[in-house]
């Protein structure tokens, strides 16, 4: 019964050697290639940030709309019960 264990770990060895070949191969970066590297960051980041706030912009969309439907009253946050100590 040791064999069927043997052989799961041998894709996984086989995929770590490829993986560490091919790493090995490649060359350093540049100082060019590490400054686009940077701006792709600075873009990604920013188009994340943009999607984030059109998703919680709908969200409240959906979340006033549903409150409206049902009749939900909202209270505002100067009233909110303060906590007893």
């Amino acid at each position: 019964m040791n064999a069927p264990k043997f052989w799961m770990v041998v894709p996984t060895l086989l995929v770590a050697f490829v993986v560490g070949v091919a790493y090995a191969k490649l060359p350093p970066l540049s100082d060019a290639d590490k400054a686009k590297a940077a701006e792709g960051k600075a873009k990604a980041a920013e188009a994340t940030k943009k999607a984030r706030e059109a998703e919680e912009k709908a969200m409240d969309r959906v979340v006033g709309r549903y409150q409206k439907e049902k009749g939900v009253k909202t209270a505002a946050s100067s009233s909110a019960p303060k906590k007893k100590k």
